[in-house]
């Protein structure tokens, strides 16, 4: 019985021939399409990576200073976390995201490999930065349109009120610096990316540094404010003590000769209020003590399991992998042209 659905396979013959034959199609668009790629991929600009691995130790505990570090950099993390005391890692990614974070990172002090650029981060990404000469272009001529920035009056930065270039060098900085938090182990893992590899090294340091400092402060603060308490009272409870002691002495000395039991009297009342005083002050210096071991008790813990490195190979653009793919799918965009009328089924 005859099959009237068979279709005949590919004649790769014909595939082959048809290919030989138009040869010297394939030998234009293809070397064009090389050439090409090699001189876009040789405008873009090498990057380096440095890679920061650390290990918190914290305490489940402290969820009211996790809510009041939240709002400071506008986060909401509603009812996430138990309100009890926890300083979860997986809110570090959005920490290291905030504007306040992030504008905090501007006047760091960066250096250049070659040791030929010595300024500030903000200053470094603003107008030492290399970029195609196409989006120089692009930028040239939007600025033709684009209504100049007044100057500031102050040359510090307000994370309220931002300019249209600090706006923008902050998306830069969120897009070059990345942290991610393995559930699992709760691993922090910053990842930061830079045209200069010394500069690099320098920012994913700093922001590992900040990142600790922020979790530190923020922890630490009701035991702080405990701290700073408990000294103005033990200020207060000596210079009470100091006083009633000195009203005691003064009595007791102008009333030495006295034995009167009137006079013993009230030089007993003031010893007693004297020792009243002295038992507040004792008490006080030993709540101030007891508050500042907690706030060694609250101070987070961060092993370093990973340190930063100055890298020494850039990571990206992968020239020759560009190139290369490129170059096949010119190749087989070519021959699919060519073989368009084989192919049709």
């Amino acid at each position: 019985m005859e099959d009237n659905d068979y279709r005949p396979g590919i004649d790769y013959k014909e595939v082959w021939h048809r290919i030989c034959e138009k040869r010297k199609l394939f030998f234009k668009i293809v070397p064009i399409v090389m050439v090409l790629s090699v001189l876009y991929i040789l405008c873009i600009p090498r990057t380096y990576t440095c890679i920061i691995k650390l290990a918190p130790e914290y305490d489940l505990a402290s969820a009211g200073n996790l809510n009041s570090l939240a709002a400071q950099f506008g986060l909401d993390v509603g009812n996430s976390f138990p309100s009890t005391d926890a300083i979860s890692p997986t809110l570090y990614p959005d920490l290291i995201k905030s504007t306040n974070f992030v504008v905090s990172l501007f006047p760091i002090q960066v250096v250049n490999k070659e040791g030929t650029i010595k300024t500030d981060y903000f200053t470094y990404l603003k107008d030492h930065q290399k970029s195609p000469f196409w989006s120089k272009a692009i930028y040239w001529i939007k600025n033709l349109f684009t209504k100049k920035e007044g100057k500031k009056a102050t040359d510090k930065v307000d994370p309220f009120r931002l300019t249209k270039k600090e706006t923008d060098i902050l998306k830069q900085i969120t897009k070059q610096i990345k942290c991610s938090v393995d559930k699992k182990t709760d691993v922090i893992t910053f990842t930061i990316i830079d045209q200069d590899p010394l500069i690099c090294a320098c920012i994913a340091d700093s922001v590992s540094t900040k990142l600790q400092s922020f979790i530190t402060e923020y922890r630490t603060s009701k035991a702080r404010n405990d701290v700073e308490y408990y000294e103005r009272l033990l200020k207060q409870a000596k210079h009470d003590y100091v006083k009633s002691r000195q009203i005691y002495g003064d009595y007791a000395d102008s009333h030495a000769d006295i034995n009167l039991p009137s006079f013993q009297a009230k030089i007993d009342d003031l010893e007693n209020e004297m020792q009243l005083k002295y038992n507040a002050y004792n008490t006080i210096q030993a709540q101030l003590q007891a508050a500042k071991a907690k706030v060694q008790e609250k101070t987070p813990a961060f092993t370093t399991l990973q340190s930063a490195t100055v890298p020494i190979k850039a990571t990206g653009p992968k020239r020759m992998i560009f190139v290369a793919v490129l170059t096949l799918l010119a190749f087989i965009g070519t021959a699919l042209y060519v073989l368009r009328d084989i192919l049709k089924p």
